[in-house]
């Protein structure tokens, strides 16, 4: 089980892919914008990120609001 740092805090997972990533924590993924390693993803590139011990995600979900 990879440990990744997840918006600044330390979580195991056992999810190796970023798609398998949020589903486990529950995010809507048509919803997320997400930062890999320091390198902002467009959405098609997501099915290719293998995630790896140490890496390092931020994960926002986008709001309607104003």
């Amino acid at each position: 089980m990879p440990l990744l740092t997840i918006n600044g805090e330390s979580k195991e997972v056992v999810a190796t892919s970023l798609e398998g990533l949020l589903a486990e924590l529950s995010l809507p993924a048509a919803l997320m914008l997400v930062e890999h390693n320091g390198k902002a993803l467009h959405r098609s590139e997501w099915p290719a990120v293998c995630l790896s011990e140490g890496d390092r995600l931020e994960l926002m979900q986008v709001s309607a609001g104003g």
